[in-house]
């Protein structure tokens, strides 16, 4: 490897020779300036690995040394040393992007610290988080051997997509690898848990009954509204708890976080379900029975999703909340930067629901065009793409002004999404729904082993159009495809981003109460 190459530039570098011996004997090349033009002329005419710079040199003063280096090089780190403690300069330094501060007089060893901080942070955090990772690995390992009950399936996923970033970041390749197996063991075995337990729960056979679509806003939010001040709850379709962990720095500038809980999504893990469910306070087959005009089936023509305002009126109605309520679905850009014009009239009502569908137009769009196939390419990619949209989204000018405005905000979403990766057969009638993640209709044929069946709907709170009727759903990172142009499809829809069924990704997901900073 080699050697680590320092310019020091200093207008007293006479009096720094014990220091510079001690990094030359520590393996250090290091080379030196008496003046910022100096120090300049060094940068253009050679590779540096880092700069120490006086800040009080004659002429070319540190600061604008240090600006002009970093206009020919701003990528190269630049350690500021010096004698002032004025908080002026620091700030000054610090917003030409530093990247330490160290006061004079300063000791070999604090110029080692500063080195070691400046040119090992990454492979020192890598290598912590690496560490981390394996005593962990083998925690989490154990726990997925025991009978999990529901509240520790859910710290289990938190822990998954906690080292999930944590490893992006280090860009262990290794151990993201050894993580995606563990993943996938997870979601076989929640699988199982979800057989064994969804129906238990919606029928209340069991101690332990997660929240569900169907009773969040009951549970959550309504205890909300006795509170004073405008609430407004976002509601970002699709969006995942790794997703959420993405965003939630940016929100962070603005609003504190008072709580963070994973909810649990119903089945099918589909907007046309579990959103209206939300909204309804009702499980599927019950909105369908109560308000008949206000459902459709997967086989009906039309919007599924086109009544969440009357549904979610009527669920407040029936908590007996008579308040004034807005609701906004916003479907593309131009309606975000509408609804942000218009942010202090929304003030003006008790409750303000936005149901943002950017992340399920992503994960659709991921499937039928190449340019976004290619930018959400996997796990990591997917996840930056979200970033990058919700930094320049107008739902980000929304959050900004509300949080100037001391509103309260709920972020929460309907569903999650899996990056389906294994083909299972399926076959059914011309009315068999297209979802790739879950099917419905009459005389199924499947593999068993790769689904969990409701041979009832009534039993899961679905409606039932036909006798014969059966919901099936993909459980793990399996997809739907029929035999008839069956590698076609396969080549199609592998490594794509789909919801429906069964998993960790689809079923656990974010529900945040936030207050303004």
């Amino acid at each position: 490897m080699s050697k680590i190459n320092i310019l020091w530039a200093d207008d007293e570098i006479d009096l720094l020779k014990p220091h510079i011996l001690f990094l030359r004997e520590k393996g250090y090349e290091v080379q030196t300036a008496n003046s910022g033009d100096g120090a300049l002329d060094l940068v253009k005419q050679q590779n540096f690995d880092i700069v120490f710079l006086d800040e009080n040199m004659p002429g070319l003063s540190g600061l604008e040394t240090l600006n002009r280096i970093k206009v020919h090089n701003p990528e190269l780190p630049v350690v500021m040393i010096t004698k002032s403690e004025d908080e002026g300069i620091m700030e000054n330094a610090i917003g030409s992007k530093i990247s330490d501060y160290l006061i004079k007089p300063v000791n070999p060893n604090q110029i080692l610290l500063s080195l070691k901080k400046t040119l090992d942070n990454k492979r020192l955090i890598s290598e912590k988080t690496t560490s981390g990772y394996q005593q962990d690995f083998r925690n989490i390992g154990m726990t997925l051997s025991d009978k999990l009950s529901y509240k520790e399936w859910i710290e289990v996923y938190r822990k998954l997509v906690y080292w999930e970033l944590e490893l992006e970041k280090s860009k262990d390749d290794s151990m993201a690898e050894i993580l995606q197996m563990q993943k996938t063991e997870a979601n076989k075995l929640f699988g199982k848990f979800i057989e064994a337990n969804y129906l238990k729960w919606l029928h209340g056979l069991m101690p332990e009954v997660p929240l569900l679509s169907h009773t969040l806003l009951k549970s959550r939010l309504a205890p909300e509204l006795a509170k004073e001040g405008p609430i407004f709850l976002v509601v970002i379709d699709n969006l995942r708890f790794d997703q959420w962990k993405m965003i939630q720095p940016i929100i962070g500038e603005y609003f504190r976080v008072d709580s963070e809980e994973l909810y649990c999504s119903i089945l099918p893990t589909a907007t046309q379900y579990a959103r209206n469910a939300l909204f309804a306070g009702l499980m599927p087959s019950e909105i369908e029975k109560k308000y008949p005009n206000l459902w459709l089936n997967d086989e009906d023509e039309g919007g599924k999703n086109m009544h969440e305002e009357e549904l979610l009126q009527a669920q407040l109605k029936r908590w007996g909340k008579d308040i004034k309520c807005s609701y906004n679905k916003i479907t593309n850009h131009a309606a975000g930067k509408k609804l942000a014009e218009s942010v202090n009239n929304l003030l003006l009502n008790k409750l303000n629901v936005i149901v943002y569908n950017f992340v399920d137009m992503l994960s659709h769009a991921r499937t039928e065009m190449e340019v976004i196939r290619e930018l959400a390419d996997d796990e990591s990619a997917y996840r930056s793409i979200t970033l990058s949209w919700f930094e320049h989204s107008p739902l980000h000018d929304i959050i900004k002004q509300l949080a100037s405005k001391k509103a309260r905000l709920i972020i929460t979403t309907d569903h999650g999404t899996i990056k389906v990766t294994e083909p299972s057969k399926v076959v059914g009638d011309k009315n068999t729904n297209t979802n790739l993640r879950y099917k419905q209709g009459k005389s199924l044929s499947y593999e068993k082993k790769d689904v969990y069946e409701v041979r009832n709907p009534s039993d899961a709170f679905l409606p039932k159009q036909h006798v014969s009727q059966a919901f099936i759903f993909a459980k793990e990172d399996q997809f739907f495809a029929y035999p008839n142009n069956y590698n076609y499809y396969v080549t199609y829809y592998r490594n794509t981003f789909q919801h429906g069924g069964v998993s960790l990704e689809e079923m656990l997901i974010p529900y945040v109460a936030l207050s303004p900073k």
